[in-house]
């Protein structure tokens, strides 16, 4: 079927669409026939294959605007960066995770530097690459384009990608090509810009978008080849971060509506890449999501942070949340490797992670294993190790406190599914009172949005960790953690963290293993953020390392394998990233400007007063 076959305007508009999926398919098929008469044993023939692959991808880059937002599954067939992935999108939350099969350019190109690749491996992944492009041919994807609304989200995603990855190194194993596959893809979609004003004369691009699109191409052009030298903070801040404001203004004018999960998290009102409400990972509100009024709102973080310093929430009264998420340290604890145990003597297992910028990811905890916030306050609150608090009973203590009943009272008023006070209404508001510090920026931020200059190292380190440094393949913009643009996944890495204990050995925790045990997500960790990481040490799932410096040393050595360890599934490059002493100090300058300017509170000087005469005793905070 034939979309348009009334309408001579859109008519170019998908045509576009319909040649630039056949040449990437022409592509292909040349492809597929130069390996079927390859031997994969002769250098010469290896080289056609990855001449052919190159100009695949970038037929493939040209299709890209759609194909990502049309179709995401499929595109991991066509481009996917790994063989098998297990993470879980937003979407999917309340399923199982499920094996999803990757194939593709990228995983082709990868399988052809290993030692004994196998032609019909490699024709596998090309045969699956050239199946799933018969998905964006059909008519239930096809059927997007009748209108104006999928473009502009299109858009967004494209514009979210330039900024996060397609200068980096993530799905790209020969970076000589980075640059020139974006200066094509560039162009590429300038042709789909004009043909779709041309067949929607009345939600055109705007004048002052098509400047500002055209100052990038020209920036582009003018940047070296190698994506090591390629300035990628002026890219990002000069020009796709201003072409990202004016297509939100044009989502907003035009009333662009989506029906894709794909837009599930993304923000219309937002203005900036570089905006705390670009996507929303967690409601922090949890049960009292309805409540707008700010008064009432005021009310919950007041209750909210009482609770938080009160150990009434623990067994033996004596541990809070502030016990193990200080406020003043960035809410983690900074004291020692880890927490520690409720027993008061013994370390916890893992390390503290700062609650500051939780809320940006859509699975918690470092293995994932929770999928809201209030979820997860509940799980340390009746954790043995942790606080060994009984639900009922914590509920109880929380309601012999008059002020806390009485509070909890009026809120069940803006809580109408609820009955009666339950430990949502308290872990709902603990999330919404830690939540609030998730709110400020960084000097990186406030260069990106134009408010001020950053350091000239700051910038050197974050061009470095964009490219050679391989920061961002797991750690994107603008969060700078594994979640990735359109931001409803949370990504795991296996990186080889060695013990605590013993430096020659892989840590034995097994992490996302744990919650999904399968062969990929032994030793995995969900990627954290970046953010404040100057005050958060120690760092990585057990505290191993004390000081970024050591982290940087880690990467740079390649992970677990560069250290000598058996990490047979790592994801992390076992390369060495070769840095020099002084681009480490950059990278280090960079993450020092994702300091974030967090203004904390002073403790509560008391807490709620309880019948129960013995809780009287409690002490702010708690005792350990």
């Amino acid at each position: 079927m034939l979309l348009f076959q009334n309408s001579k305007q859109s008519a170019s508009y998908f045509a576009i669409y319909q040649h630039k999926i056949s040449s990437f398919q022409n592509s292909q098929d040349a492809l597929l026939k130069v390996i079927e008469r390859s031997d994969l044993t002769k250098a010469q023939d290896l080289e056609q294959i990855k001449q052919q692959i190159a100009k695949a991808r970038n037929d493939l880059k040209a299709t890209d605007f759609w194909f990502r937002f049309l179709e995401p599954l499929a595109y991991k067939q066509l481009n996917g960066p790994l063989l098998i992935e297990w993470e879980t999108e937003v979407f999917e939350k309340f399923e199982a995770p499920y094996k999803r099969e990757g194939a593709g350019l990228t995983l082709a190109e990868n399988y052809l530097d290993e030692p004994k690749s196998e032609k019909q491996e490699l024709l596998r992944l090309i045969h699956a690459s050239i199946q799933a492009t018969e998905t964006y041919k059909a008519d239930s994807i096809t059927k997007h384009l009748k209108d104006f609304h999928h473009f502009f989200l299109c858009n967004r995603l494209y514009l979210l990608n330039l900024a996060a990855i397609y200068t980096t190194a993530f799905e790209c194993p020969d970076t000589s090509r980075v640059i020139p596959e974006l200066k094509n893809m560039l162009g590429s979609v300038s042709e789909i810009y004009a043909s779709f004003d041309q067949s929607f004369p009345q939600q055109v691009l705007s004048s002052v978008y098509w400047e500002k699109y055209q100052k990038a191409i020209l920036f582009v052009q003018n940047q070296p080849k190698e994506f090591s030298k390629f300035d990628h903070f002026t890219f990002i801040k000069q020009h796709v971060n201003p072409l990202y404001t004016e297509n939100q203004r044009l989502i907003r004018e035009y009333k662009v509506v989506s029906k894709s999960n794909m837009d599930y998290a993304l923000n219309k009102t937002n203005n900036s890449i570089f905006d705390k409400n670009l996507y929303n990972g967690q409601n922090s509100k949890g049960i009292f999501h309805r409540i707008k009024d700010e008064a009432v709102l005021s009310e919950i973080d007041r209750v909210g942070k009482l609770l938080f310093y009160d150990p009434i929430l623990s067994g033996n009264n004596q541990r809070s949340c502030a016990s193990c998420h200080k406020p003043t340290e960035f809410f983690t604890d900074t004291s020692a490797s880890t927490s520690l145990h409720f027993d008061g003597q013994t370390r916890l297992p893992r390390n503290s992670p700062s609650l500051i910028n939780a809320g940006f990811n859509h699975l918690l905890m470092l293995d994932g294993k929770h999928i809201s916030l209030q979820n997860q306050a509940k799980a340390v609150v009746t954790n043995i190790v942790e606080m060994a608090g009984l639900e009922a009973e914590v509920l109880q203590k929380v309601l012999n406190c008059s002020e806390y009943k009485q509070t909890f009272k009026k809120l069940l008023a803006f809580t109408p599914q609820e009955k009666e006070i339950t430990f949502e209404h308290i872990s709902s508001a603990i999330t919404l009172y830690y939540s609030k510090f998730s709110n400020y920026y960084s000097p990186f931020d406030n260069a990106m949005n134009q408010k001020q200059d950053l350091n000239a190292d700051a910038i050197k380190g974050f061009n470095l960790f964009m490219s050679k440094a391989q920061c961002a393949t797991c750690h994107f913009v603008p969060q700078f953690n594994g979640v990735k643009p359109p931001y409803v996944g949370s990504e795991f890495e296996v990186i080889g963290v060695p013990s605590l204990n013993d430096a020659k050995k892989l840590s034995e925790d097994k992490g996302r293993f744990g919650v999904n045990p399968a062969y990929e997500t032994l030793h995995a960790f969900r990627t954290g953020s970046i953010r404040n990481a100057q005050h958060t040490k120690p760092y990585m799932h057990n505290g191993v390392f004390k000081t970024l410096a050591e982290v940087v040393d880690f990467y740079d050595v390649g992970g677990g394998q560069g250290l000598g360890l058996t990490v047979e599934n790592q994801t992390l490059s076992t390369d060495s990233l070769h840095l020099s002493k002084e681009e480490k100090e950059s990278l280090i300058r960079f993450i020092q400007s994702l300091n974030e300017e967090v203004v904390f509170e002073k403790a509560p000087e008391k807490l709620p007063f309880s019948k129960d005469k013995i809780l009287n005793i409690r002490k702010v905070g708690g005792i350990y």
